[in-house]
């Protein structure tokens, strides 16, 4: 059962370790009309519910359509994580 999170990092601003990125994230879970919501990536990572649930399915998109629960992006790259190490492997190899 997939948490259903979409984090998208800004094109510009953020540099250093990954868990101080400013990020934007949307819980397409809890409905449409839920804007997304500037947070830290630490925020995300120390969440129970993201730490508990693994694996996650994480992705690299660009460009989308739709809002909300209807959000579909163009996903270019899909991995299934295991761990929070697994998810900054991702990162790199995406070089976010």
């Amino acid at each position: 059962m997939e948490i259903d999170w979409i984090v998208s990092f800004p094109r510009y601003g953020n540099k250093g370790k990954y868990c101080d990125y400013s990020v934007i994230l949307m819980d397409r879970k809890s409905g449409a009309a839920q804007l997304g919501k500037c947070v830290k990536l630490s925020e995300i990572l120390d969440n129970p519910e993201f730490e508990q649930s693994y694996p996650h399915t994480v992705g690299y998109y660009k460009g989308s359509s739709g809002e909300g629960a209807e959000f579909r992006p163009e996903y270019l790259e899909i991995r299934r994580v295991s761990s929070v190490e697994e998810f900054w492997l991702f990162l790199n190899a995406v070089d976010i």
